[in-house]
């Protein structure tokens, strides 16, 4: 999916208008659990080319919030379909990409460990 927005995926600038939360504390404990923080969503207004003015909502929310009401921010988008955007940044295009091929990485080199060390073992 990142590739595609990188590759395929139009720029443009927006605005971030609004922050939408999200989660937190639903009753039970008043222990403070890392899961019971609401998170902010920030919605994106831009101008896709020859289009009209676009909002949506980011996937990625965080607490603190990353972004904040007013500020601007590079857009990618597909041209067939600019309600499907992305904020042009690490986390949003790439966080998860990275996460999933690190752990690929490690299950390979376990893998690839056990399989030289039992290939240099003398059999009887």
């Amino acid at each position: 999916m990142s590739v595609s927005y990188v590759v395929n995926g139009e720029r443009a600038s927006g605005t971030v208008v609004a922050l939408e939360w999200e989660g937190g504390h639903t009753g039970g404990s008043r222990k403070s659990r890392s899961g019971n923080e609401p998170v902010a969503h920030a919605v994106v207004e831009f101008t896709p080319t020859g289009g009209a003015p676009t909002r949506f909502r980011e996937f990625t929310g965080s607490n603190p919030p990353a972004y904040e009401v007013g500020e601007r921010v590079d857009v990618r988008y597909r041209a067939d379909s600019p309600e499907d955007a992305r904020i042009e940044g690490f986390a949003t295009l790439w966080l998860l990409p990275v996460i999933f091929g690190g752990i690929g990485l490690v299950i390979v080199g376990v893998g690839t460990g056990i399989a030289l060390f039992g290939r240099g073992r003398p059999r009887n």
